[in-house]
């Protein structure tokens, strides 16, 4: 089972987005600490619309506690980068990977890129686009690794 972990979200309503796409595609969200918001946030909870009680939501406060639980239960961390290694589409996804999305502002932090078992980047036609949304890029990467892996049962 893929997993979608945010690292230092910002935007509430982003995350809203992610946890509907979870939601719908019955995968893992594990948010970790400090967020730039209140899990309680209205605009969160606006954008999740009525799905969060279906979201399988898991919250650290901490990227070491993050690690901890990901180490336990095994499977590799993809880190989402502009600077990623290859391309998401050129990347062979497995059913227990993690799936690391940075904050909109500054990305996944060093740290957590270098530990990171394979960087991916998602490309850009244009040169005067850096990145997608934040909600983009999760939706994006998530359902090419659901097509790789066969889809939705």
């Amino acid at each position: 089972m893929l997993r979608v972990v945010l690292v230092h979200p910002q935007i509430p309503p982003n995350t809203g987005n992610i946890a509907r796409t979870c939601a719908a595609t019955n995968t893992e969200l594990h948010l970790v600490g400090p967020l730039g918001f209140e899990l309680s946030d209205r605009y969160l909870k606006r954008a999740g619309l009525d799905y969060w009680p279906h979201v399988n939501l898991h919250y650290h406060d901490s990227i070491e506690a993050f690690q901890t639980l990901q180490q336990s239960q095994g499977g590799r961390r993809i880190g989402f980068s502009t600077s990623g290694r290859c391309s998401y589409t050129h990347f062979a996804f497995r059913p227990l990977d993690w799936l690391l999305f940075g904050s909109e502002t500054q990305g996944l932090p060093t740290d957590v890129l270098n530990a990171c078992d394979e960087t991916v980047y998602i490309p850009m036609a244009s040169q005067h686009v850096r990145s997608l949304n934040l909600s983009v890029s999760a939706a994006v990467g998530l359902f090419e690794a659901q097509r790789q892996l066969g889809g939705f049962q």
